[in-house]
Order: C-alpha cells, then structure tokens, then sequence
C-alpha cells in the first residue's frame, strides 16, 4: 500500500505519476532523437488520426480550447512535424497531418513506448503487467470520453 505523510495515495494520483513518467520518458528519448518539441505540443500530435485530424477533434481529444490547440499546432507547424491540408470532405475545414518528419516521431514514440513497457514488465513480471492492462481496458468504457458507450 503506497503511503504519503501517513496518508494512503489515491489511485488518481498513482495512475497520474506513472502517465507522467511515462510521458516525460517518451519526450526525453525523442529530444535525445534530435526531435524537438514540447510536451504539451506532443500530447497534441499524438491525437492526430493517421489520415489526418480537424482542429476542433484534437482540441476536443486533449481537452483544451480550439484556440490553445491552434497554437500548438503553429508551433508544430513551425517545426515541420505537421501540416494543414484542405478536407475533402468538408471545404470549409483543414485536416492537420503529420509531415514526413512527423510521422518519423511517431515512429520514434511508439518504440520508445515499447520500450517503456517492456521495462515496466520487466520490474512487475509478465502477469502484473497483463492483469494491469485487462483491468485499465476494462475500466476504459467508464472513463474515456471519447470512446462509444453501450
């Protein structure tokens, strides 16, 4: 049981302390990369869909305004990681993509989580691990408000 000044910590805050870590992990290895960016610019840019996101759907995904996320996005912009395009769908809206070098980050990132787990699992065994991630898949449909619920 993990106890702060006596008191037990709450669940909210163990889950957050390993996001962050993880996170924090994940930024440190891209910057080691040469890939620069913030971590505020990369949970932004790791919202955006394979063939491409809205501005209003990533603002939503990160839970922050349109105009904060419109700003990230010039800013990842600025540093060639993504781009806007006209929607096909819609003329009146822009999709922002990830460029090349985007989508070589993104690479980046998700070895890097392999990584991070593969360390996670290596500290807790192979079963721990499991039982973690069937307990937090199973807690999803609860909390994710981005995901469908029945």
């Amino acid at each position: 049981m993990s106890r702060e000044n006596g008191a037990q910590i709450s669940l909210g805050t163990l889950l957050f302390i390993a996001q962050r870590a993880f996170e924090e992990e994940i930024v440190a290895n891209l910057h080691a990369q040469g890939f620069e960016f913030s971590l505020s610019q990369g949970r932004l840019a790791a919202r955006i869909a394979e063939n491409g996101s809205r501005l209003t759907d990533l603002a939503s995904a990160a839970g922050i305004t349109k105009q904060s996320a419109g700003y990230l996005v010039s800013q990842l912009e600025a540093a060639g990681l993504v781009q806007r395009q006209d929607d096909p769908q819609d003329a009146r809206a822009q999709l922002i993509t990830l460029t090349e070098l985007g989508r070589r980050a993104q690479l980046a990132a998700r070895q890097a989580e392999s990584a991070i787990e593969a360390a996670w699992q290596e500290h807790l065994g192979e079963e721990s691990i499991a039982m973690l991630r069937r307990q937090l898949e199973a807690l999803r449909p609860l909390v994710d408000r981005h995901q469908p619920r029945n």
